[in-house]
């Protein structure tokens, strides 16, 4: 079994992005799990390095675990959100001991926009490449959920196989670096 980790940028109840990770989890070839990150995480506090929460501690494990990671973010104010930093700093920390490096990774969002998280995408591009992780470069996905999702968050038939063409290559990528 290959096991991804997941983190899904937005808390909201009918996240697009969730919505989007559960699409992608079920277009994945056979043999491939997710482990959705519990992103409800104290703030970062580099005073606690030394006493890290039990919360962040089983997220590390977590991510140490799994053979890749999986980034879903929406964009807010032309960044990723701060669920997602939060959770990257501490996995990052402390300084020496990332959980990241070396792991296989894609980055992929969604918004209500035409430009479907382009801008916050982009930006965790470049903290991923900083944490040495094995970034998947193509297909690049941005994601429209006002023209791809339906009522209950499914993707419709025009977007399933561009979707299941940015799974299929995610997990080429992951079993290319295992």
């Amino acid at each position: 079994m290959t096991r991804i980790a997941v983190f899904v940028g937005s808390l909201r109840k009918d996240s697009f992005n969730m919505s989007l990770a559960k699409n992608i989890e079920r277009l994945m070839p056979e043999g491939f799990e997710f482990d959705y990150i519990d992103m409800d995480l104290p703030l970062y506090n580099q005073d606690l390095d030394g006493d890290m929460p039990a919360k962040v501690l089983e997220m590390k494990k977590t991510v140490e675990a799994d053979d890749g990671v999986l980034f879903v973010t929406p964009e807010y104010n032309r960044s990723f959100s701060g669920v997602i930093k939060n959770a990257i700093d501490w996995a990052s920390r402390p300084w020496g001991q990332s959980s990241f490096g070396g792991k296989s990774a894609a980055i992929i969002g969604a918004s209500m926009g035409a430009l479907g998280a382009t801008q916050a995408q982009q930006a965790l591009r470049n903290v991923a490449l900083f944490l040495d992780m094995k970034l998947m470069g193509q297909p690049e996905v941005y994601f429209n959920a006002a023209a791809s999702l339906d009522e209950a968050g499914n993707v419709v038939e025009g977007s399933k196989d561009f979707l299941k063409g940015f799974a299929d290559a995610f997990a080429n990528h992951v079993a290319a670096n295992k």
